[in-house]
C-alpha cells in the first residue's frame, strides 16, 4: 500500500475538523447576539436556516464547512483507491498535496474575504487536481 498518498487526505480531514471548530466559535456567539436559544430551537432546524440572520462573515464559515463535506469526499475516495491499488505515483502525491493546499486556501479565503472570482479560481485549480487523481484511480483499477 502506498502510504504517502494518504497524508494529504489526513491533512484535509484535520483541516475540516479545524473548520468545524472555527464555525462553532463564530456561529455560537453570533446566534446568542441575535437571541437564538438552542434549547428553544424548532425541532429539525438546521444551521443553514439561521445563516440569513447572521452576519455574512459568520455564515461564510458555515458555507465553507458544507463545501468541505461535498467535493472532498470524492478526493478521499480517489486517494484511497490509489493507495489500496498501489497505483499512486510521486505525481499523484504532488496532486493530492496540491488539492489539499488549494482547499485550505479556498477555506481561508471563503471564510474571511470571500471575493467569489478568486474563490472560483481556487476551486477550479483544486478541481483540476481532483480530475487527474480520479483518472489515475480509474487507470489503477482497470
Amino acid at each position: 500500500m502506498n502510504m504517502p498518498i494518504l497524508a494529504p487526505a489526513a491533512a484535509l480531514v484535520l483541516w475540516s475538523v479545524f473548520m468545524m471548530y472555527w464555525l462553532m466559535a463564530a456561529r455560537l456567539p453570533a446566534m446568542a447576539k441575535i437571541g437564538v436559544d438552542l434549547k428553544k430551537a424548532t425541532p429539525g432546524g438546521r444551521g443553514q436556516d439561521i445563516d440569513p440572520n447572521l452576519p455574512p462573515p459568520v455564515a461564510w464559515k458555515s458555507h465553507n464547512y458544507a463545501h468541505l463535506m461535498e467535493q472532498p469526499t470524492v478526493f478521499y475516495a480517489a486517494v484511497v483507491i490509489l493507495a489500496v491499488s498501489g497505483g499512486a505515483t510521486e505525481f499523484s502525491v504532488y496532486l493530492a498535496w496540491g488539492y489539499t493546499v488549494l482547499r485550505v486556501l479556498h477555506s481561508v479565503w471563503q471564510s474571511t474575504i470571500n471575493i467569489v472570482s478568486v474563490r472560483f479560481v481556487l476551486f477550479l485549480l483544486s478541481s483540476l487536481c481532483l480530475t487527474v487523481l480520479a483518472v489515475q484511480a480509474l487507470l489503477a483499477t482497470i
